[in-house]
């Protein structure tokens, strides 16, 4: 019975990692086609037992959105999306509690993004 626990565990384990890959290379995928549209910049938020939440931009040389990256959750199966909404929009306009007026956690990782454009 143990070594059947000990087996199920350890193929548990090994689709996690086979899984964990894949999402990361679909992430990087995704985000080295937003570094081609210009200046990006990258926020994260969320905990061990919270749904991680990863942001980013990628701004023109007007500071205006060109591309946007958007990741959350808390398994394997999360997959980054763009947002839509803030196409075009100039850097000044970004708001990150009316674009996620009840998610903290995205407000938190976008203003990690704009952050780190200013810097």
């Amino acid at each position: 019975m143990v070594s059947a626990l000990i087996t199920v565990a350890v193929i548990a384990w090994c689709v996690q990692l086979v899984l964990g890959g894949w999402q990361i290379a679909r992430f990087n995928r995704a985000f080295d086609q937003l570094c081609l549209q210009g200046r990006v910049g990258v926020g994260r938020s969320g905990g061990r037992f919270k749904p991680r939440v990863v942001v980013a931009i990628a701004l023109d040389k007007n500071q205006r959105v060109t591309d946007t990256l958007f990741m959350k959750g808390l398994t394997v199966f999360a997959r980054p999306i763009k947002i839509p909404a803030l196409q075009g929009k100039h850097l000044n306009e970004l708001q990150p509690d009316v674009i996620f007026p009840h998610d903290p956690l995205s407000q938190n990782a976008l203003s990690l993004a704009l952050k780190l454009k200013h810097g």
